[in-house]
């Protein structure tokens, strides 16, 4: 059975953030928490972002969040949240403070750390209604957190968990492309391709849901055609515009599930929280397309040809092993100046066991189109490295 489901309120255009006091008298959200990190407060945004907050009480900050959430921060924010009186949050930045913002939405209105609530550990069915109302106002265009069903978040031991449910999805996100016009260029570069990864993998995840492929396919058409000129000039408003959309867009797709890309992305940055997300999931994504390209699925529904169509790439791109899409997704990641193997950015071989090992309980290897045994993902990763 396939659950086909969109998905939230979103308000998306320049100025949306004007809309911020309407949209939270709408959720009876009197108090809020906003949740966000110094990044975004040094930017100015919070600045920005508190100016549009005229309700009765003023709305307390937690400005702390960490470049990948961990369980430490969750429990400071929902001290922050208690202390508050807080009924409601505001998620402002990038994924790990809209990740952050739902962890706290879940562990103040529950009991439990966060383990309790893993999916790994069968914990989807414990997150209930009662999670507090997250509003999320995304700074970058790349996880699609603002309108995602799931948070990553770093437990205490190591593991890099997912925590998901409906009840964590935001009731509104607030997308306004002025709000990343200023993000420095190899941030632009590497959420650009986390928003490009996810497009791309949850096409290729299994499951029957052509709405997801749709809007997946479109956004995987957006993000290819403007992140060059997004990098290159950052003050192109068609450019920030078609991105944050595509962001958005593949995360409305994650219902499909994503694959062995995140799966192992998940576990490195479980390793080593340095590690850029998206640079991760530019890195790995061509030897994962071209492990992928003989799955039933994709042959069945010419999905090579298909992604190979949306990025505007020549007939001999298609090939049916998956080479050619993996070319091209690597020239891009090279010609944005991001790193384009895995010893470039500290990944060492004497890691691959635990990575190996966190990957095959990551809840996206679970969807990837093609089982990878413990053999497969060693060959991805020396692939990659």
């Amino acid at each position: 059975m396939s659950l086909i489901n969109y998905i939230t309120q979103i308000q998306f255009d320049f100025g949306a953030i004007d809309l911020l006091t309407q949209e939270c008298q709408r959720l009876n959200i009197r108090r809020p928490l906003i949740v966000t990190d110094q990044g975004v407060r040094a930017a100015g945004l919070l600045d920005k972002v508190v100016s549009q907050w005229h309700g009765d009480f003023p709305a307390a900050v937690f400005d702390q969040t960490p470049p990948n959430p961990n369980e430490s921060a969750v429990r400071a924010a929902v001290a922050c949240y208690r202390e508050n009186n807080c009924d409601g949050v505001i998620a402002l930045g990038g994924g790990s403070s809209i990740d952050l913002a739902k962890g706290v939405a879940v562990l103040a209105t529950h009991e439990g750390g966060l383990i309790t609530f893993a999916v790994i550990e069968g914990g989807a069915a414990r997150v209930t209604a009662a999670t507090a109302p997250v509003i999320a106002i995304p700074t970058t265009a790349g996880t699609g957190s603002e309108v995602g069903r799931g948070a990553i978040l770093i437990l205490d031991d190591g593991r890099k968990v997912g925590i998901l449910s409906p009840h964590i999805v935001p009731k509104v996100a607030i997308c306004d492309p002025l709000l990343t016009m200023g993000l420095p260029s190899g941030l632009t570069a590497a959420t650009g391709m986390d928003a490009i990864a996810h497009c791309l993998e949850t096409f290729m995840a299994p499951a029957f849901n052509p709405p997801a492929d749709g809007i997946a396919l479109d956004g995987l058409r957006r993000a290819w055609r403007h992140i060059e000129r997004a990098t290159r000039t950052p003050g192109d408003r068609e450019a920030r515009l078609n991105m944050m959309s595509a962001s958005m867009q593949g995360a409305l797709a994650f219902q499909k599930g994503l694959g062995c890309v995140h799966s192992l992305s998940h576990a490195l940055g479980g390793i080593d929280p340095r590690l850029h997300h998206g640079t991760l999931n530019a890195i790995l994504l061509p030897v994962v397309i071209t492990f992928n390209a003989s799955a039933p699925t994709m042959v069945n529904d010419e999905k090579i040809a298909r992604l190979a169509q949306t990025m505007g790439l020549p007939a001999e791109a298609a090939s049916a092993d998956g080479r050619g899409i993996g070319d091209a997704v690597y020239a891009m990641t090279q010609s944005l100046g991001l790193p384009t193997r895995l010893s470039e950015i500290g990944v060492t071989e004497s890691m691959f066991p635990t990575i190996i090992e966190r990957a095959l309980k990551d809840h996206s290897h679970k969807t990837n189109p093609r089982e990878a045994s413990e053999g497969d993902y060693e060959a991805m990763l020396s692939a990659a490295f």
